[in-house]
């Protein structure tokens, strides 16, 4: 039978070489290179015609291509150290008749961080099409695609997810509450290489302060009384080899901040009751709504941890400033509610959208939800109108003409003003005064003429 390969012409056959693989090489049964790609030539910065006919192993450094002629045994994604890289590389027998009579070797990716790339690449393709998977990862609620908007801030922000996943850097997620931050933090895990392993969060302003330390590190059997038998493993241990989440970071105590940065610096933790050290593996991922700036300069949070955990800093932009997320939101939520609650709903006033686009949402997304879930719940019909909206939500539209005059109007929406401002800026009166581009005596003088100079 006729080998219909022996009819392809000698220059498809190099096209073919040349293009189809990023660099190849050729040995023969000795090591001596017969054939070598015009890519792999332009990065070894050597000439393909005095190259030919040379050992591999004096034009490739710390080649085994030679090895795996000899063996005949193959090498798949094996790390191989070329001009300061660590490379990822196959290296294939060629068997004819039963005999190995050399071997190919081909580069899929120039380094470890291509790799790490492609690999986060990889999954979120696979998280787009996770409701289809009966057995994908399900060590985490929320991926890439949960991550809802059509604003070029969140765009951007999931583009930097994709870049940093693949790495170990710690990462500090900041942004006022109810603006997603955990979501972030399940995305980055989602993708990374840690994916299979252990996704773990505390809350470091909701536990007891003299509870942290035995929720981070552990305890052994009798440490204090009402201990539990056997001891308990803390957070780090639970999250070794995987990813520990610590939302809201700036509450944690000063003496803690101390333990746990020893922590992040050794990679080892001290279960309280213990003198033996037990060495952890694991991503820090922070998040806060705190201004951790602030608190350095008043001595409330160390800057030697600020920093170590700050290497890459996110900032979550509020709803305010991404109005044009709240469409693809609202749909979002209207589907997702329904289907949980039964009700249908065919619209949404215009009205209503009207005074969504309005409104300076203090609560961010999750207050969005909440209204959502609240306004199908209290609609008679398929149509969410401003009838069925919350109560505080209708006092904040813009009055009908006749209803009240300018100047009480004008009142009521500076005292609003006023106190989302000082509510972003957890009470700082000369940060919101700046914010709002006044002076902090013409802030004062707001604040006592509404009864307002203690909030």
């Amino acid at each position: 039978m006729k080998n219909a390969l022996l009819d392809i012409p000698i220059e498809i056959v190099e096209t073919i070489l040349e293009n189809a693989f990023g660099w190849l090489v050729v040995v023969d049964k000795v090591g001596v290179i017969t054939y070598i790609n015009k890519n792999y030539c332009d990065f070894l910065e050597v000439e393909r015609e005095k190259v030919i006919g040379l050992h591999v192993s004096k034009v490739i450094e710390n080649s085994r291509m030679h090895i795996v002629a000899a063996t005949g045994k193959e090498e798949v994604a094996d790390l191989q150290y070329i001009k300061g890289n660590y490379m990822i590389a196959n290296r294939i027998p060629i068997i004819i008749d039963g005999q190995v009579v050399g071997a190919f070797g081909t580069v899929f990716f120039r380094d470890t961080r291509e790799w790490m790339k492609m690999n986060s690449h990889v999954k979120s393709m696979l998280a787009k099409i996770q409701s289809y998977i009966q057995d994908i990862d399900r060590s985490v609620k929320y991926s890439l695609e949960d991550l809802l908007g059509a604003s070029k801030e969140i765009e951007s922000l999931k583009e930097k997810v994709k870049m940093i996943a693949s790495s170990d850097i710690s990462v500090l997620i900041r942004g006022e509450s109810g603006t997603g931050k955990e979501l972030f933090a399940h995305s980055i895990h989602q993708l990374s290489n840690r994916s299979h392993q252990p996704f773990v969060k505390i809350n470091c302003g909701a536990i007891p302060e003299n509870l942290l330390e035995s929720e981070l590190f552990g305890y052994e059997e009798g440490a204090f009384t009402g201990a539990k038998k056997g001891g308990k493993k803390g957070k780090f241990q639970l999250a070794d080899g995987g990813t520990l989440f610590l939302d809201e970071i700036g509450d944690m105590p000063m003496n803690m901040q101390v333990k746990l940065l020893r922590v992040l610096q050794e990679g080892e933790v001290e279960s309280v009751g213990s003198t033996e050290p037990i060495s952890v593996d694991v991503r820090i991922i922070a998040a806060t709504n705190r201004p951790l700036e602030k608190m350095m300069d008043e001595k409330r949070f160390r800057q030697d941890l600020f920093y170590r955990i700050n290497v890459i800093p996110f900032l979550i932009p509020p709803l305010r400033e991404r109005m044009e997320d709240i469409p693809v939101l609202l749909d979002y939520f209207i589907k997702k509610i329904t289907k949980k609650s039964g009700k249908r709903i065919s619209h949404v006033d215009e009205e209503v959208i009207e005074l969504f686009n309005q409104y300076s949402w203090p609560g961010n997304i999750r207050e969005l939800e909440n209204v959502i879930e609240a306004s199908i719940h209290l609609t008679n019909d398929e149509v969410i109108s401003l009838d069925s909206l919350p109560d505080y939500l209708k006092e904040s539209s813009v009055y009908p003409v006749g209803t009240k005059k300018l100047k009480e109007i004008l009142e009521e929406t500076e005292k609003k003003v006023l106190l989302q401002s000082l509510n972003k800026y957890h009470n700082d009166k000369l940060e919101a005064a700046k914010a709002l581009g006044i002076s902090k005596s013409s802030m004062y003088e707001k604040l006592k003429k509404y009864g307002m100079p203690d909030i």
